[in-house]
């Protein structure tokens, strides 16, 4: 027997003759799959046809992020009918081979779309025929904390795996390999491991929330994923341009609500916005004068709702350009003036 690996009897593993009398296996057939267990298995059987295992060879050799796999090797899952394929940035980013290997034995060569590293999304593409299965995406902005979620992906080589557990909590801030905070993203308990990153993260009714991305070593049930929300937007830009022109302002955030007196009192279109966390020293917003505990409810004549939000008003066309940032700052709304500059990263 190897070591670190201990089989058991699926039927019994109890003393000898006379305990086993006393117990029989019931038949297949017979055993009842509970509502939790047929919910994993539906959502296992939809998305897993489309779940691959991402590898990439050769690839540079560095130190990455506690929790994330070594180089070479992630999972994805293929989002349209012409093969383009989810992953992670860090997955892919600086290969110069990609290959995708499905649970039915395919192995196909892919090219990369396009990588975005402050999400930490990939966009591949493998080859169209034979028809792969299509995972669907969802609404990450539906999630509850509490809600059950599926994790589907190939850790440490095992392929296929699938865990699941809660979403644990919404709005979290998890830095990138490229020095940046990825905001709004989910904390799951369902168990992620080396080899995980880039595979779906499934809600009950088999639709992707999120892309999974790393995990916090050596804690335990503290795993991450990108919304999919974000995803989508970041993947449409890497399809159209093969990479994303993406202004900043400086601030790192997160979605929260807004207290009902002030959506009233200043005639507010959104009752949620972003809550600023961080400044960064002499970056757009700093200059402009937003502060730590700011909340920014509106950006160049919009509302500004969430995270989500601010990346897609942030990627268009207002790099260099002076426009008015509204926040909110205790009791009163203010106009400030800002310069979004274009990402370096």
């Amino acid at each position: 027997m190897s070591a670190g690996i201990r089989l058991v009897s699926d039927a019994w593993t109890g003393g000898g003759p006379a305990d086993s009398a006393a117990w029989t296996a019931p038949a297949p057939d017979e055993e009842p799959l509970d509502a939790y267990s047929r919910v994993v298995t539906a959502v296992a059987e939809k998305v897993g046809p489309a779940v691959v295992s991402v590898e990439v060879r050769p690839r540079a050799e560095g130190r990455g992020r506690a929790g994330r796999e070594r180089p070479g090797h992630g999972s994805g899952f293929v989002f349209t009918p012409d093969g383009l394929v989810l992953t992670n940035s860090h997955v892919v980013h600086g290969a110069t081979r990609i290959e995708a290997a499905f649970a039915d034995g395919r192995r196909l060569r892919a090219e990369l779309v396009g990588d975005d590293p402050e999400t930490d999304v990939a966009v591949i593409r493998i080859p169209p025929a034979p028809a792969p299965a299509v995972a669907e995406l969802g609404d990450s902005a539906t999630l509850r904390p509490g809600q059950l979620v599926v994790a589907i992906g190939n850790p440490l080589g095992f392929q296929s795996t699938v865990t699941a557990g809660v979403v644990s909590a919404l709005g979290r801030s998890l830095r990138s390999i490229t020095g940046r905070l990825i905001d709004d993203v989910i904390q799951t308990d369902a168990a992620l491991n080396p080899g995980n990153s880039g595979g779906p993260l499934v809600d009950s009714r088999g639709r992707v929330v999120g892309i999974n991305t790393a995990v916090i070593l050596p804690a335990q049930g503290i795993c991450f994923a990108v919304g999919i929300n974000t995803a989508k937007f970041v993947a449409a830009q890497l399809i159209r341009h093969g990479k994303i022109r993406r202004g900043r302002i400086g601030v790192a955030g997160q979605n929260v609500p807004l207290l009902r007196l002030a959506v009233r009192a200043h005639a507010l279109e959104s009752k949620t916005g972003v809550l600023v966390t961080g400044v960064e020293p002499n970056s757009p917003a700093d200059r402009a004068g937003v502060k730590e505990g700011d909340i920014i409810v509106g950006l160049a004549g919009q509302p500004v709702s969430g995270i989500d939000d601010l990346h897609r008003l942030l990627a268009t066309d207002r790099i260099g350009v002076r426009t008015t940032v509204v926040v909110l700052r205790e009791a009163a709304k203010l106009d400030l003036e800002i310069v979004p500059e274009e990402s370096k990263s």
